[in-house]
């Protein structure tokens, strides 16, 4: 059975090569294998280790560079369009999981048929901040994605080949990996893992990529935050029209209106705060839709070894 191994590599010169070093020596006798490596344009020197490895490891690596930095699910992305294996594993380049485990988490897949299968961690040892961002995305996702509510979304999965046809159909250029899953196939299988403490640097997730990920779901695939927005301005409508009836009471029953500046300007600062992010929501989408017409490309590949 072949096997594809797709690696988002992103400012990973130190972790990198003893990673595929250990990927192939654990499971080039057990599967026929390939690695793919795909540098996110990093401001570090692993391009140049990912050469190297290219150079040593001809027979099991492929490696490509983008051109511009595109974040890790469009680098995924770029990875899946050069897959050939009958399954693709998606892990990091940051060794918190074990090697041992791609073996189980491919087994699991083959042996149940699943389309997808994610892992699930009895604990994790991502920054705090890390931690929070998934628990928060993973309640977001049930109810934009109608996500299994038991179903861990997490990075580290393994996809059969009819999924990754389906998924690189996607050319647009905001891809989010789980909604594509989530919107293709309901045969989706999870299974328990060891995560381990991240040995060298540290997470490369900042708060801007955690919020440009999550309005990935928010808006390409899901048109809720426009209900939501309808919604709001219908409350709101609703209530001005009840303060205004009541303000009809008072002067027909000659009850002298308070002086209320504060309040007037309060009731202003909501209202049009309520405006702006209905207005921004509605926005958002059509800019999407702008860089999506202009083609804006996902990905860009400056180099190729294979």
């Amino acid at each position: 059975m072949k096997i594809s191994i797709v690696i988002p590599v992103f400012n990973s010169q130190d972790s990198i090569s003893e990673l595929v070093e250990k990927l192939i020596f654990e499971l080039k006798n057990v599967y026929d294998l390939e690695i793919i490596l795909v540098n996110d344009c990093s401001r570090d020197n692993s391009e140049s280790v990912c050469i190297k490895i290219y150079v040593k490891h001809k027979n099991f690596v492929k490696f490509y560079s983008l051109a511009k930095n595109v974040g890790e699910h469009n680098t995924v992305m770029a990875g899946l369009n050069q897959t050939s294996g009958e399954f693709a594993v998606i892990m990091d380049d940051d060794f918190q999981n074990p090697i041992s485990e791609v073996i189980k988490l491919i087994d699991f897949a083959a042996k149940n048929n699943f389309d997808v299968v994610y892992t699930f961690y009895e604990k994790k040892y991502h920054s705090f901040f890390r931690n929070l961002g998934s628990q928060f995305n993973d309640k977001v996702a049930n109810i934009m994605l109608k996500k299994p509510k038991d179903l861990y979304l997490s990075s580290f999965k393994a996809i059969n080949r009819f999924l990754i046809d389906e998924i690189i159909k996607y050319d647009l250029p905001f891809p989010y990996i789980d909604g594509l899953i989530l919107r293709t196939t309901s045969n989706i299988g999870k299974i328990k893992v060891e995560h381990q403490g991240r040995k060298i640097g540290k997470s490369n997730y900042t708060l801007y990529k955690l919020i440009s990920l999550w309005l990935n779901m928010f808006t390409n695939f899901s048109i809720l935050p426009l209900r939501i927005s309808i919604i709001l301005g219908f409350l709101v409508s609703v209530l001005g029209f009840i303060l205004g009836i009541i303000v009809l009471f008072w002067v027909i029953l000659g009850i002298k209106m308070p002086l209320g500046y504060a309040s007037l300007m309060v009731t202003i600062c909501i209202f049009s705060g309520i405006q702006l992010i209905a207005i921004g929501m509605v926005g958002e989408y059509l800019g999407r839709v702008f860089l999506s017409q202009n083609k804006l490309p996902q990905y860009s590949i400056r180099k190729k070894f294979e």
